[in-house]
């Protein structure tokens, strides 16, 4: 990560704003994640570097998770996972420490997160064919669709909540570094956008300075959830539910949940998100 990103950037990053943390955040991970990156703030160690270790430790939940020796594995696994969390805070504390932040930086944690989660679900998959037969490839595969969808949705609107609220920059407002990552980066706001599509008018207010600070105090004031969806569809309760499942014996009740149930979830959320677009362009 390069390119230093102004103290704005710092003051109101993700970990530093209450209303876009759920209690694990609060409590367990930024907590670890902030302490973290202050010790490596003072190594050679980079945010790339902590970006790639964090995919690591999605592999290595993985496999804790497929081998024999229940339920010290299943606990084994969840451990693992978890400490994923931490570390994909820690980059984003690093960088912004270091004054690292960068489109490329930012992107390149998302491969991590998305490569590593292929893994994981893989060798789950794998794991259970001999007992589930076909049912484990179909669920698996619906499952790991629903979740890239799930994870866009609530991602880019996370992120395009923090951009309009707290002026924080993210991929939709800056040019990507390479033309290769530029081109992932592009790929990937092309699945958010089509669920999380922004709001053009929303925008154009916000360029206003006469609007600007109404319509952030309006937006602050609604806060993240009306926009994000429910907190289920991120990643820290997926952890703890596919732990769960785990626990229970099979990955496939995770598959099921987050197939059926968080599709659900993602469409009250979208609903909800477009009520809540119409209600700001009307409130103007």
């Amino acid at each position: 990560m390069t390119s230093p990103q102004p103290d704005k950037a710092r003051l109101h990053g993700n970990a530093r704003i209450a209303a876009m943390q759920n209690p694990l955040d609060r409590v367990l991970y930024h907590p670890l994640a902030a302490r973290l990156a202050r010790m490596l703030a003072k190594t050679p160690v980079t945010p790339n570097m902590v970006s790639v270790a964090s995919g690591m430790m999605v592999v290595l939940a993985g496999i804790a998770y497929v081998q024999p020796g229940w339920p010290g594995t299943a606990l084994a696994g969840l451990a693992l996972h978890m400490s994923w969390h931490v570390l994909d805070g820690a980059d984003g504390d690093l960088a912004r420490l270091t004054g690292r932040s960068s489109p490329t930086g930012e992107i390149i944690d998302g491969i991590a997160d998305y490569a590593s989660h292929f893994i994981l679900y893989t060798m789950l998959i794998v794991s259970v064919i001999p007992v589930a037969g076909w049912i484990a490839p179909v669920l698996g595969v619906a499952a790991g669709l629903s979740r890239i969808v799930q994870a866009s949705f609530h991602e880019a609107q996370r992120r395009q909540y923090l951009c309009w609220a707290y002026d924080v920059p993210w991929l939709r407002t800056r040019n990507a570094a390479s033309s290769r990552l530029g081109a992932l980066g592009a790929a990937y706001l092309s699945v958010a956008g089509w669920l999380a599509p922004g709001d053009a008018a929303i925008d154009r207010a916000l360029a206003d300075p006469d609007q600007r600070e109404a319509l952030r105090e309006k937006l602050i004031a609604l806060g993240p959830a009306p926009f994000a969806g429910s907190s289920l569809l991120g990643a820290n309760y997926r952890t703890i539910a596919l732990g769960l499942s785990m626990l229970a014996g099979s990955p496939l009740w995770y598959f099921l949940y987050e197939a059926t149930a968080l599709n659900l979830v993602l469409a009250q959320g979208v609903w909800r998100s477009r009520r809540a677009y119409a209600a700001l362009s009307t409130r103007r």
